[in-house]
Parts: structure tokens; C-alpha cells; sequence
């Protein structure tokens, strides 16, 4: 149900007033889904500047994929903050696609700390279904 509420409001609970921190620490990546293209695709943007790609997951699971990942602090080197806004740690997005994926077809690359996933959609397959006279 947590899911499902996060989902709903764009995990706001997660989100403080400062820098996307929250309550469980990490931040929340900004997601933009679109769909696009023929054959028809859905195109996830995640916001993951100053993230290394290899600190991050991705998986399809049935209609949905999960993103999840680490954005790991800068080293302090002896700095003392005023004001420190940019959130780190642990972090985990569920996205509903809305439609079968082909999973084998799917590719991502990362371009100027925005991840950019492209997921072929699957045709529904259309079945006929007979029509029995009872008469």
C-alpha cells in the first residue's frame, strides 16, 4: 500500500523542503515518462547528475522498473558548509509503465547526468473469440 501511495503523490513523503533529503535519508531522483515513436516506446528521464552509472540498477519487473541506486557524498577535504542542499544516499524509484515491455529490447544510456531508458512496448495481441448459436 506504501508503494501504491508513493506512486500516487510522487513520493512526497519522501521529499523535504531542502534538496529532495527526506525522512529515510537519500533523495529522490526527478523522473519524467513519456511515450513515443513507432513501434510505440515508453522513454523514462531520471534526473541523476553527479551519479556514476555503475552506482546504479535498473529492472523490469512485469509493467514496471525499478530504479535504484546510490548518489555517494563528496569527500569534505576539510570544507566547512554554509549550506549543503544536495541530497545523498540510497535511493529506489518504482515506475509504472502501463503496458507489456519487451524486456530484451530495452536500452538505457546516461547523457549529461540524465539517465535515459527506452522501453519497447509490446503489441497486444488481438484474439478472436467464437460465437456459439444456442438456438
Amino acid at each position: 500500500m506504501r508503494r501504491e501511495m508513493d506512486e500516487l503523490f510522487g513520493d512526497a513523503s519522501d521529499r523535504g523542503l531542502v534538496g529532495g533529503r527526506g525522512r529515510r535519508g537519500g533523495f529522490t531522483p526527478a523522473v519524467d515518462v513519456f511515450y513515443a515513436g513507432d513501434p510505440p516506446r515508453a522513454v523514462v528521464k531520471a534526473d541523476l547528475a553527479g551519479i556514476d552509472p555503475s552506482d546504479v540498477d535498473l529492472e523490469i519487473r512485469g509493467r514496471e522498473l525499478v530504479i535504484a541506486g546510490i548518489r555517494r557524498p563528496q569527500a569534505a577535504d576539510g570544507r566547512v558548509y554554509q549550506q549543503v542542499e544536495i541530497g545523498h544516499g540510497p535511493f529506489r524509484r518504482v515506475i509504472g509503465v502501463g503496458a507489456d515491455v519487451d524486456a530484451d529490447g530495452a536500452r538505457a544510456h546516461y547523457e549529461s547526468g540524465v539517465l535515459i531508458i527506452e522501453l519497447p512496448l509490446v503489441a497486444p495481441v488481438a484474439v478472436g473469440v467464437p460465437i456459439e448459436n444456442t438456438r
